[in-house]
């Protein structure tokens, strides 16, 4: 039978905000290190995981129906805004009141 060798990386794909790829920029330059993956190891090696508590805002996905002119007009932002449509679906949730403004007669 043969005996595979460890790889000495795998790749690992994770999104990342434009601040923590800046950080990331920061880290190399300051500590002298050529790669992007040479500051991620490090920092994995440095992180306490035994103290992290991460934050997890349960997330559930749903199905609504809207109009053809809606579609459009969210997916015309989300290009306008290079952001996605769910992100304007939770802004505008976000946005919206729970409660309609009373009417004064």
């Amino acid at each position: 039978m043969t005996s595979r060798a460890a790889k000495a990386s795998a790749p690992l794909t994770c999104d990342l905000s434009h601040g923590l790829i800046a950080k990331i920029s920061a880290i190399r330059k300051g500590r002298g290190l050529k790669t992007a993956s040479e500051a991620v190891r490090l920092a994995i090696a440095e992180f306490e995981f035994e103290s992290c508590r991460p934050v997890h805002e349960a997330h559930q996905q749903i199905s609504v129906r809207i109009s053809p002119a809606q579609r459009a007009l969210l997916r015309r932002q989300a290009k306008r805004t290079d952001t996605s449509v769910g992100e304007l679906v939770r802004l505008a949730l976000e946005a919206l009141p729970v409660r309609a403004p009373r009417v004064r007669r």
